[in-house]
């Protein structure tokens, strides 16, 4: 069978979501109107071979960037930058790699890390040997404020599209995603053309992510490799943190350090994963990033009918939930329920002041639609949830306070529909960090 048709059988037939992608519930979504998945094609038409495409940037360390893109023939990995538009001051080398997924080959994947680059600046780029395009990027803040968009499981369908034009308008610094990328579902060209989608913001912005279950991609007796495509299109700072692995890092950015961790690789105590966020929890500096972030996949609160008792999530939370409590985690965001949901600060059930801020924002879009039931009656530490289509902004103003936003796609307006100052828990005398 041909990967396409494969691809397509297995999600017709619901395959693809039991077992082979990852353990899902048994759930109805309440879809809004009928928005598919779009095919995005190359916008430009006769590129060249060696054209740079799916052009995105991740922070490295606290002054580099990674410049990531797809050629379809081979050509040198390098970037050319500079501080002005056509000039190029500056130039580094980086390396060409490329992957098999069943029938489906990639093209050539390029990575070059550039910098040292000075924080809060415009810097214009172009990619490999072919000076047709020229992108340009801003770099993230040295200090407070910086702003955040959030977002998760974004698919690539109208609503995704919708998305990404409110989050191109908030003037944010850098974006978050917690997990559930393309949606490609098997279906390897669906990767590239996600890439091009999200291209015009991920060029100019860095992205930071981490894996959900659609990007596990597993078949059983045909492809036994997880997150094949997921690793080798986006590669974050893993091995800056200490990380041996890119399905969890962790990074500092303007007073902020950011931990991504893998709800889809073990996390149970001994594991790689719970080993290295002790040792990453034991080395924040809260004098030089008072506020801590952390972000997994599979929702650890929930009060959604969606997703209800996945090991991804209820033994996560039983592993690694005292670790983030005592270490004084701040806000905790989580994707996967395709709705929105904020609880307050909570540890262990309860509410609790030194406890996390655990926000559900896995509203970005994607095609399967919105997780419209929710548990009867609210429970009291959930404060607001809604199943709408979203994205969330979290502006840390300062070492003491930052204001979360979440906003609406309402009739194609992005439509503020929720918000919170945070205080962080550095900075209030009850709540010091447990050793």
């Amino acid at each position: 069978m041909a990967a396409r048709g494969l691809g397509l059988f297995l999600a017709s037939t619901g395959l693809a979501f039991n077992g082979f992608l990852g353990s899902t519930s048994l759930y109805t979504y309440n879809l809004p109107p009928p928005l598919p998945t779009t095919f995005f094609k190359n916008q430009f038409e006769n590129v060249s071979s060696t054209s740079p495409q799916q052009v995105h940037i991740s922070s490295v360390g606290e002054d580099k960037m990674r410049i990531s893109w797809i050629t379809d023939s081979s050509t040198p990995a390098t970037v050319d930058y500079g501080t002005s538009p056509g000039v190029y001051s500056l130039s580094a080398t980086g390396s060409t790699s490329s992957y098999s997924y069943l029938m489906y080959k990639s093209g050539e994947i390029h990575e070059v890390v550039i910098g040292p680059l000075n924080p809060n600046s415009v810097y214009y780029y172009r990619c490999g040997s072919n000076p047709s395009r020229e992108f340009s990027f801003k770099t993230p803040p040295a200090q407070f404020p910086i702003k955040f968009a959030v977002v998760g499981d974004l698919g690539q369908t109208g609503w995704t599209n919708t998305t990404l034009q409110h989050i191109a308008k908030s003037n944010y610094d850098m974006l978050l995603l917690p997990g559930d990328l393309s949606y490609a579902d098997l279906y390897q060209p669906l990767w590239d053309s996600f890439g091009r989608l999200v291209e015009p913001l991920a060029s100019q912005r860095p992205w930071l992510v981490t894996q959900g279950n659609h990007e596990i991609e597993k078949f059983p007796a045909f492809h036994s490799i997880p997150f094949t495509a997921y690793n080798a299109r986006w590669r974050m700072p893993y091995e800056e943190s200490g990380s041996g692995s890119n399905l969890y890092y962790s990074f500092n950015v303007a007073g902020v350090h950011v931990i991504m961790l893998g709800s889809y690789t073990d996390f149970g105590p001994g594991s790689p994963q719970y080993k290295w966020l002790q040792a990453d929890l034991g080395k924040i500096d809260r004098k030089m990033t008072p506020w801590t972030v952390a972000l997994i996949h599979a929702p650890w609160y929930n009060s959604n009918t969606a997703h209800q008792g996945e090991k991804e999530s209820v033994d996560m939370k039983a592993a690694m939930e005292g670790m983030l409590y005592q270490a004084r985690v701040d806000v905790v965001f989580a994707g996967h329920v395709h709705a929105y949901e904020r609880f307050t600060r909570v540890y262990n059930g309860k509410a609790d002041n030194c406890g996390p801020v655990y926000i559900t924002i896995g509203d970005g879009g994607n095609s399967e639609g919105l997780a419209s039931k929710f548990i009867d009656p609210k429970p009291d530490i959930s404060i607001v949830r809604e199943a709408s289509f979203g994205h969330g902004q979290l502006e840390v103003v300062n070492a003491t306070h930052a204001l979360w936003t979440w906003n609406r796609n309402d009739d194609d307006v992005a439509a503020l529909s929720d918000s919170i100052w945070l205080r962080s828990l550095s900075s209030d005398p009850a709540c010091k960090v447990q050793t």
